[in-house]
């Protein structure tokens, strides 16, 4: 499907939904990325152990559910454990 061009200035849909999501999932007590980052540790430490992460660390788990940065941060790190744990290290 051909996508239609936009005039400068506007927004396609896609990227207007991924505007309001953000606004709609936005909270008070929000954390920033350097936050989350050093928390980012005890998150993944807790998901590889099977222990909720997510409850443990609220803010920490909805700050990767908007922050794509982060996310890919959180993934390589989980991956990286993961290998570690599965050589016995």
């Amino acid at each position: 499907m051909k996508k239609k061009k936009l005039k400068k200035g506007t927004l396609d849909v896609d990227t207007l939904k991924q505007i309001v999501r953000g606004i709609m999932s936005s909270r008070e007590d929000e954390i920033d990325c350097g936050d989350c980052f050093e928390q980012l540790d005890h998150f993944s430490e807790l998901s590889l152990a099977g222990k909720s992460a997510d409850e443990a660390l609220p803010l920490v788990k909805q700050h990767l559910e908007t922050c794509p940065d982060c996310k890919e941060e959180f993934e390589v790190l989980l991956k990286a454990l993961n290998a570690v744990s599965s050589k016995g290290g």
